[in-house]
């Protein structure tokens, strides 16, 4: 499963989670390509980038949206 995958599961996962529908983004990609490079907040207060795990079999992206808030 390639990271785009992964990225779109994850939409698919948070929208039903909300009782939403989310379109997906607008992109030139299409299923199969690799995703474009992009850097997110790490849960050590730095910042890691794709391309850090370049070489790797699997990579995952864990998405909490609700995850440290008050609510």
């Amino acid at each position: 499963m390639n990271v785009l995958s992964v990225a779109l599961l994850g939409t698919m996962a948070a929208s039903a989670m909300f009782g939403q529908t989310v379109a997906p983004p607008k992109t030139h990609l299409k299923v199969g390509d690799a995703a474009p490079d992009f850097n997110l907040p790490s849960t050590q207060g730095g910042r890691v980038k794709l391309s850090d795990f370049k070489g790797k079999n699997t990579v995952v992206l864990a998405f909490f949206p609700a995850a440290f808030t008050g609510g």
